[in-house]
């Protein structure tokens, strides 16, 4: 497989790997070798690269190092995969979802935002139990890592549900339990008490999250009162905000103030904070987001914003242009349809193209950027994951480019973001376990959870008792 590498205007550069470390220690064999694969990383400058017939030692689910294959080749191992023809590429993460909204997937469709909302959605989720949200974020798991996602950020009820299925599926999950000021103040205090809780679990492979709703359906006082609780508690913010143009305006007539003014007003921009959508940023909000105290990052979706007809989208470039990262995300399947962060990339590469009327901006590398490194900061874990390197957790995914549909591969980034797809993820792995091998899935079974899903649909769907868990109006 070829690479035509493309200048540093790109992002581009190969990677360093240190081949005289193989990984060993003291003769112990390693958890786990990845051999023969062509491995992206990424250089002192960030820039993407590739490393060909490359191997990937990992040891207590960590990367001990990234060399070449002959050096592994007498290096014992408790498992080891044959990569040969495909690439290593750090997890994919979502990094804004309502993963148990799967179970909503095609029930509203062809609406605008506020019917889908006011007369489907709301009144559809006052229905959800506890066991309908389990086997919601069961079903969306699933799907994620056979799209070779390996951590997302999730914003939703019933969390304790979501935490005991990324527990048990194997997943690394940023965690947020929603609330709006219309619950009253238990609504905030059950959103920080789970946050306190899970904080840590599943072996450290959850983090979590303050989750205020929105602007539009949380207070300023409930805002205030969110930001002082991150500061005292050390936790990050999660929440919508301007995801619309419509949101923007609408804020602007009624209140006199952007979404995101709202937002630094408040406090909640002095905390690390990640916005969903953003959509209906305007150029006035930009000054604040560049001198926000805290670790301000976005989420774009854009697959669902072409399917709500909005009429603009986030705007990456002048985020670029101010140090903000920009996580790459699919938003809930109940809008969406998908949870396939690999459409989310290359949607967010063309997008970006149309809108700023320009072919050279998003590249395919600063496309691979934003799904790796970007991404990983979005959601605090830029130290963590997002690529692959020594000392990072081991959260891996193997891309099978021997198809037609990607060969013969001239420029790999291209063929990765453009011709790729999720159906060619073979293995993913997270904190050096495998999770799906050979596009077998290993810690779901989606047939019981799609079985109990059926029979539990008719009382989900039920829309007579007129109920709605909100009301959507900006």
């Amino acid at each position: 497989m070829t690479d035509s590498r493309a200048g540093s205007s790109d992002g581009s550069a190969a990677g360093s790997p240190d081949p005289s470390a193989a990984g060993s220690t003291a003769g112990s064999p390693a958890d786990l070798i990845i051999t023969g694969c062509t491995v992206l990383v990424h250089d002192d400058q960030e820039r993407i690269g590739f490393e060909e017939d490359a191997a990937i030692v990992v040891r207590d689910g960590a990367v001990v190092s990234v060399t070449s294959a002959d050096a592994v080749r007498e290096l014992p191992a408790t498992e080891r995969i044959d990569a040969r023809g495909q690439v290593a590429m750090p997890g994919l993460v979502n990094c804004h979802t309502h993963a148990p909204m799967v179970t909503l997937r095609g029930v509203a469709e062809d609406l605008p935002t506020e019917e889908w909302f006011n007369d489907v959605v709301w009144p559809v989720e006052s229905n959800l139990t506890e066991r309908d949200v389990e086997l919601g974020a069961r079903l969306a798991c699933a799907e994620m890592i056979r799209g070779g996602v390996t951590c997302f950020a999730d914003h939703y009820f019933s969390m304790d549900a979501v935490a005991a299925v990324v527990d048990a599926c194997g997943m690394r999950a940023h965690l947020g339990e929603a609330y709006f000021s219309s619950q009253g103040p238990q609504g905030r205090e059950r959103s920080l008490e789970f946050a306190l809780r899970h904080r840590g679990g599943a072996g450290g492979r959850i983090t979590t999250t303050l989750a205020p709703h929105a602007p539009y359906t949380v207070d300023d006082a409930d805002l205030a009162a969110t930001a002082s609780l991150a500061h005292a508690h050390g936790l990050p913010v999660h929440l919508h905000a301007s995801e619309n143009r419509d949101q923007a305006e609408a804020s602007l007539a009624r209140h006199g103030v952007t979404p995101v003014e709202v937002l630094h007003r408040t406090g909640i921009l002095d905390t690390d904070v990640l916005i969903a959508h953003g959509t209906g940023i305007l150029d006035r909000d930009l000054p604040l987001l560049s001198r926000a105290a805290g670790r301000t990052a976005v989420a774009t979706a854009p697959r669902g914003y072409l399917k709500f007809a909005w009429p603009t989208t986030t705007p990456v470039r002048a985020l670029h242009d101010l140090g903000i990262p920009v996580g790459l995300a699919t938003d809930g399947a109940a809008s969406n349809n998908s949870l396939d962060v690999w459409e989310s990339m290359a949607l967010t590469a063309l997008v970006q193209k149309s809108t700023t009327g320009d072919p050279r901006w998003l590249t395919a590398r600063q496309a691979l950027h934003h799904a790796s490194l970007q991404s990983a900061r979005a959601v605090g874990l830029g130290d963590v994951v997002g690529r692959i390197a020594p000392g990072r957790r081991a959260d891996i995914v193997l891309v099978d480019l021997t198809g037609p549909h990607t060969q013969p591969v001239h420029d790999l980034a291209a063929a990765l973001v453009h011709s790729a797809r999720s159906s060619d993820v073979r293995t993913t792995i997270v904190d050096g376990r495998v999770l799906m091998r050979d596009r077998a899935l290993l810690t779901v079974d989606v047939a019981a959870v799609v079985g109990e899903l059926a029979e539990r649909m008719p009382a989900l769907l039920d829309r007579s008792h007129g109920r709605r868990i909100q009301e959507y109006d900006t």
